[in-house]
């Protein structure tokens, strides 16, 4: 039984086919997973990252509208953590700490929530390259099984 952490960008890619998409569909299959952790932050990242897509023309708006629903009818399915003071205050220490290493605002309140819940979760999952570096130099496993 596994409890999983998923950022923005990998949680996005099970709502929009995107490169790597079917890959993570397989891998959370395989795994037999009880909780979803999300950053509460990850509503507004995944609807910005909506509306880019529609920016950029890759999609149209009534896709982001339905999208959009989508994800909020998934809301239940899902432990959203607060961003409260206390996961604040971390990213802005995590900031000093990897802000030379390209860390930014909503990844490291990314990464805070992930320190917070370091305990309940058993995988952090993310396809944020520096993201996954950062979490697993934090010492939190990032690591999927077979991998």
């Amino acid at each position: 039984m596994m409890k999983i952490f998923l950022d923005t960008s990998s949680l996005f890619k099970l709502y929009h086919h995107e490169i790597e998409s079917e890959e993570l569909e397989n891998v959370l299959l395989k795994l037999k997973i009880t909780h979803i952790f999300l950053s509460e932050i990850t509503k507004v990242e995944f609807t910005s990252a909506l509306w880019k897509k529609v920016r950029t023309n890759e999609i149209y708006s009534e896709q982001a509208l339905i999208t959009s629903k989508l994800f909020e009818s998934d809301f239940e399915k899902y432990n959203f953590i607060s961003t409260d003071s206390l996961i604040l205050e971390q990213a802005r220490n995590l900031t000093i700490k990897y802000g030379i290493e390209g860390l930014r605002t909503l990844d490291s309140i990314q990464l805070s929530t992930c320190k917070v819940i370091e305990k309940q979760v058993d995988i952090f999952i993310t396809s944020d390259k520096l993201l996954s570096f950062l979490i697993e130099k934090e010492g939190l496993n990032t690591r999927l099984p077979g991998s």
